[in-house]
């Protein structure tokens, strides 16, 4: 099966899938759902089978397919995977079947607090599936331009996720998010078109002989520093928007209190991701240059993220936004291993990536479980809901735990190696970052003291507590977390010869160890 085009069928069966599901009649919502969690577990099962052959000591680049596309402008529908690209992949087509069994009942239900007129159940498990579809083609593109296809083509059906099935403000947080993207997505245009032209030039001058938007050909090009600094930024403050970080992160606090609980774990957890990995992919190795000219004012604005997140985190009322505020202290983690341009802090920062994925996925279902049943968001409305539904608690619990990185849970690891990793570096930064440790505590236990513990209010009562729905959803994920928090050495071994590749473009190395003599005394 060498030749079986595994990626391009990947993308297709989500993509018909929503297509099917979009055309069954409105009357039909069961077959719908079932449709839909019919196809997300196919796509699973064959993502698995085809990560079985996964190679990780053979090729970078492996289920490679080219075909031309636009011959005229270079273009090609191109796609493979190295071990990154793999592993988010993975993480994508594990939450969808997960979010559409949590959200069954999510199309008629708010976002927010109040609850809207009821929506077509169809078009939104159409929606999820079109961006499952559209997630897994942005990390499998191997041509610039096919990239930045999916990386615009997500915007539509989050819009609509947002702007149709949200709470009270969903018009606003929808407009608000699709603006902030689409200003980054025209920067990357022009810095994507950009690269047309310096690929058409000769050999001689620095270009690879003819126009083309091939990654694998790209890296190739010679471009001169001040055009390659302007082609930096192009394509950083896209992926900065996406991730999100300070100062370009407003835009996720408000699409996540508006946004339904199912499609927000995809947002923060997966698509996200595209900001984080399109800096270590593109902004690192087409513009290898210009990315350690950046890297002092990125490490500085990662730090800001994550202190900025932790506390804004600390002083929220609405679980949403809290968990949101997390995020952007995450993500600067995040973005200070990959710009900290060592093998620890990269490795970290790509299963960072994963862990958070998963994380964060389980700590957004279950406070879309907790909404359901209070319908109201706010910390204040709920008090003592471990007395009286104890699993729903429990699983709270276990997900705010591996959000602090909790050691013996999965975000530990990465986030101890991007500390690591940075520390060897730029050691400020670095103990700068872990005051986000304390304060993580500070946020998490705060949040699940006052939602869970103390005496229960009378109106938590009578809540319920997970139903066998919810707890196939949610299991899963916490399995996931303890399984990688003890043992991700497997992931990392699909991580680690895609993270060399990458500090060999960028020319980088990590600092040799300083020996120590008995004396005391530095050589």
């Amino acid at each position: 099966m060498e030749d079986f085009p595994w990626l391009s069928v990947l993308i297709a069966l989500p993509a018909v899938g929503a297509l099917v599901v979009g055309v069954l009649p409105r009357a039909r919502e069961e077959l719908a759902k079932q449709a839909a969690l019919g196809v997300s577990v196919l796509v699973a099962l064959v993502t698995l089978l085809m990560a079985s052959q996964f190679d990780t000591g053979g090729p970078r680049f492996q289920f490679e397919e080219t075909y031309w596309w636009i011959r005229a402008f270079g273009v090609h529908w191109a796609v493979g995977v190295d071990g990154i690209a793999l592993a988010l992949i993975g993480l994508s087509v594990i939450l969808v079947p997960l979010v559409i069994l949590a959200s069954w009942h999510e199309a008629d239900r708010s976002g927010g607090v109040d609850v809207p007129p009821r929506r077509s159940v169809k078009t939104y498990f159409a929606l999820l599936l079109a961006m499952e579809a559209m997630m897994i083609g942005v990390f499998a593109a191997t041509d610039v331009f096919l990239f930045y296809v999916f990386f615009e083509a997500m915007l539509i059906p989050v819009y609509f996720l947002i702007g149709y099935y949200g709470g009270a403000q969903r018009s606003y947080a929808a407009v608000k998010f699709l603006l902030y993207s689409l200003f980054g997505g025209l920067l990357m245009l022009v810095a994507v078109i950009w690269l047309y032209p310096l690929s058409n030039r000769p050999v001689s001058e620095g270009g690879v002989g003819h126009g083309t938007f091939l990654f694998s050909e790209l890296t190739r090009l010679q471009i001169d520093p001040t055009t390659a600094k302007w082609l930096f930024l192009g394509f950083f403050v896209a992926f900065a928007i996406k991730a999100p970080m300070v100062p370009v992160h407003t835009w996720l606090p408000d699409a996540a209190a508006q946004s339904p609980a199912g499609a927000l774990v995809l947002i923060v957890g997966v698509l996200d991701k595209v900001g984080t990995y399109g800096m270590m992919r593109f902004c690192l190795e087409l513009f290898p240059g210009a990315a350690k000219w950046a890297t002092p004012v990125v490490i500085a604005l990662a730090v800001v993220s994550v202190i900025y997140g932790a506390v804004l985190a600390i002083g929220q009322v609405d679980l949403k936004r809290l968990v949101a505020y997390t995020s952007v202290s995450h993500f600067g983690f995040i973005v200070m291993g990959v710009f900290a341009m060592t093998s620890q802090g990269q490795s970290g920062a790509a299963l960072y990536m994963i862990n958070h994925g998963f994380a964060t996925g389980a700590l957004f279902l279950v406070v879309g479980f907790m909404i359901t049943r209070r319908r109201s968001a706010r910390i204040d409305a709920f008090g003592g809901v471990q007395k009286v539904a104890p699993l729903l608690a429990g699983s709270f619990l276990v997900a705010g735990l591996a959000g602090l990185s909790l050691p013996g849970l999965a975000p530990f690891v990465s986030e101890f190696l991007v500390l690591t990793g940075t520390f060897t570096r730029y050691r400020v930064a670095a103990v700068l970052a872990a005051t986000g440790i304390i304060l993580a505590a500070i946020y998490i236990l705060w949040m699940y003291q006052r939602t869970m513990g103390g005496p229960a209010k009378e109106a938590v009562g009578g809540m319920k507590d997970l139903s066998l729905r919810e707890r196939l959803a949610i299991g899963p994920i916490i399995a996931i977390i303890v399984a990688m928090g003890f043992f991700p050495q497997p992931v990392l071994n699909v991580i680690n010869p895609s993270v060399q590749h990458t500090l060999a473009r960028v020319d980088k190395h990590d600092p040799a160890p300083q020996i120590v003599a008995e004396n005391g005394a530095r050589p």
